[in-house]
């Protein structure tokens, strides 16, 4: 959106801004954005107020990323030992503590709550102000009784699981990725509504803990911004763990059975005896004022946002979650960022925000990671790519760990070698896209990984390994061809040694030109 100077003025129309500020700026929402927001205003001395009215950390802390990934690991503890005898190791039956699970799962929310806290971040210089805000103007936000003015607003509000209007949900008491984290028994039989990461993630935990799991997803494979082959390898993995995959089936409608709830989704009948729905997060955006006061929303319910993550009212930003954009702690942080600087330094600067090379991870067993383009988005974009494919039962720290499961596939600029996306499936595949951010970041080639030494044996080598595929795709035959010539007459000695030289010359010209090209 350009930012003229008469729409400023429509959008400050009938609003008179104080003669004094209060605050450099205000932020609502103690969760990833407004965390880091709050620390970097803070940073530069900035005067800034933090409005959370439940507990910090948000959603990534107390219902997200920390619950989860504790649940998955002690998820992966019973998978492993289940298969100890793969590695000449012999024990009894597994038996699984759900409420030692939890209490593990509880104890590394409070391990981390620390790093989020209250103390903490008054410690840094932010004012931490408790209760509900309602933003009053574009330079004001209300609390209680509170009333805290600020040249520019942040929104961090966060995002709340969607929970769809099927018939006969709401009287079985679903539960969603925040509400789940109150179960005190393992749940015999689980339903889950979604094939995304959320669902993913959580039925494979569940199944590996000892539930009877069905995924219901209205697609045709599960995980749907990903590749048929990639999101077919991770299918694949949760079968094996015992999860029923129900694809291609809506769920319509829940009705209450002898032995529980029944999810009816076409011609199946899902029997179990708890159901989590798993369909992604909307924005939080009600209550807070933002309608009255005239922001405009997308189709999704986020608010309308620029470059900069300025709504339509140039005081007020938004980041993170309530965005609807890229719904990661990563990239809240980076939203974050973006809005804090330009904030405080409007009218001066703008620090557009970059989403071009953004990864993300799902933690299923194996891992799931991408950043940039994938094939479909190729093809639908009409964008001309190489795909290479570095199977992971070719590297031998995959094959020491009998982890071979995988690929790395790349989407590359046909003919430079350069990285246009790359998606990753396999043990540890969120440490490994890690290096092709990078790479896509400082735009470096293929070429670059190669020349890069790696550690022996890793699972990082798999990125110089696929590196390698592509470039022996593209191996010139005509040169290697007259290497093969070349070294049969220095065999048998029958070239002058300046013909010789003149012949390594050539060849030495034409391998560099090849390697200088890619």
């Amino acid at each position: 959106m350009k930012r003229s100077w008469w729409r400023r003025r429509q959008a400050f129309a009938g609003h008179r801004p104080p003669t004094v500020f209060a605050y450099d700026l205000v932020v609502i929402g103690g969760g990833a954005a407004g965390l880091v927001a709050s620390a970097i205003a803070a940073a530069v001395r900035a005067r800034v107020a933090l409005v959370e009215r439940a507990d910090m950390g948000g959603e990534c802390l107390n219902t997200g990323c920390v619950p989860s990934k504790a649940l998955i690991r002690c998820a992966r503890a019973a998978a492993e030992a289940r298969s100890a005898v793969t590695y000449g190791i012999h024990h009894g039956d597994v038996t699984i503590d759900f409420a030692a699970v939890m209490a593990y799962v509880r104890g590394a929310i409070t391990a981390i709550a620390p790093h989020d806290s209250e103390e903490r971040f008054r410690s840094l210089g932010v004012e931490v102000v408790r209760g509900d805000a309602v933003v009053s103007d574009p330079w004001t936000v209300v609390v209680g009784e509170k009333r805290l003015t600020a040249r520019a607003i942040i929104v961090a509000t966060g995002a709340s699981p969607k929970v769809p209007d099927i018939p006969g949900l709401a009287a079985s008491d679903p539960l969603t990725s925040d509400s789940v984290w109150g179960l005190t028994a393992l749940p015999a039989r689980l339903a889950i509504i979604g094939g995304g990461p959320i669902g993913c993630e959580l039925g494979q935990a569940f199944a590996r803990l000892g539930s009877q799991v069905t995924i219901i997803h209205a697609g045709s494979h599960l995980l749907e911004r990903e590749d048929d082959d990639i999101a077919a390898l991770i299918g694949t993995a949760l079968a094996a763990d015992g999860v029923r995959l129900v694809l291609g089936q809506r769920a319509e409608r829940v009705e209450r059975s002898d032995a529980g709830w029944c999810v009816i989704a076409g011609d199946q009948r899902v029997a179990c005896d708890r159901i989590l729905v798993a369909l992604g997060r909307v924005p939080r955006i009600n209550g807070f004022g933002l309608d009255q006061l005239g922001v405009r929303l997308t189709k999704s319910g986020a608010p309308e946002t620029d470059d900069c993550l300025r709504t339509t009212i140039p005081s007020i930003f938004a980041c993170g979650d309530v965005t609807g954009r890229q719904q990661f702690t990563h990239a809240a942080a980076q939203q974050a960022w973006a809005a804090t600087a330009t904030a405080l330094a409007d009218p001066i600067k703008s620090f557009p925000y970059d989403d071009q090379v953004l990864p993300w991870v799902t933690y299923t067993a194996p891992e799931c990671a991408r950043v940039g383009l994938s094939e479909r988005q190729a093809t639908e974009q009409h964008v001309e790519v190489e795909i290479t494919r570095y199977e992971l039962a070719e590297l031998d720290r995959a094959i020491t760990e009998g982890a071979t499961t995988g690929m790395v596939k790349i989407c590359s600029a046909p003919g430079s070698g350069k990285i246009l996306g790359v998606a990753i499936v396999g043990a540890h595949a969120g440490e490994t896209i890690a290096e092709f951010s990078l790479a896509m970041k400082r735009g470096l080639k293929l070429k670059d990984l190669i020349s890069t030494v790696h550690a022996y044996p890793t699972w990082a080598e798999a990125a110089r390994n696929a590196a390698l595929a592509h470039q022996r795709a593209h191996v010139p035959q005509r040169v290697i061809a007259l290497l093969g010539r070349y070294f049969t007459w220095r065999r048998q000695r029958r070239l002058g040694w300046l013909l010789a030289v003149t012949m390594m010359l050539l060849i030495a010209g034409g391998v560099a030109l090849w390697w200088f090209v890619l």
